[in-house]
């Protein structure tokens, strides 16, 4: 008996953790309302959604007009707070040279779009340039 225990507690533990943030499920924060969401973020947050609240809105809508199309949704939008409605969805965030794939994850809620598409690449150093050693200073620049 002690046996079917132990393997009964070892498979609740193999099982996925459920996702909840501040304490409330994915299921009962896609049922809040933008503003009612705004409450469970913290201060700085908070106040972005509260004056972004059309904005979100309308972006919402945009993107789920377009969802039923299976379309990622190209934006120029980084600013923009994350919110559970919007978990799942796949988007092009711009990066200011071109856009980046990017799926909405539970994990994302409450940061914003421009936080996932990075502007600045990592430096992938080459060949040294024209002056860049002592031994090239004194070559002609053609």
């Amino acid at each position: 008996m002690s046996k079917s225990q132990t393997e009964k507690n070892k498979e609740i533990e193999h099982q996925k953790k459920q996702f909840t943030y501040r304490g409330k499920s994915l299921e009962e924060l896609k049922n809040l309302d933008v503003r009612e969401f705004a409450k469970y973020l913290k201060s700085r947050k908070r106040r972005g959604v509260l004056r972004q609240f059309h904005e979100i809105e309308r972006f919402i809508s945009r993107a789920k007009t377009k969802d039923g199309k299976n379309k990622p949704i190209k934006t120029h939008q980084r600013e923009i707070i994350i919110v559970p409605q919007m978990v799942g969805m796949k988007m092009h965030i711009h990066n200011g040279k071109n856009f980046m794939p990017v799926e909405i994850k539970e994990e994302m809620l409450g940061h914003t779009l421009g936080e996932f598409a990075l502007t600045r690449s990592r430096v992938k150093h080459g060949k040294t340039g024209v002056g860049a050693t002592k031994g090239t200073k004194h070559k002609s620049k053609k």
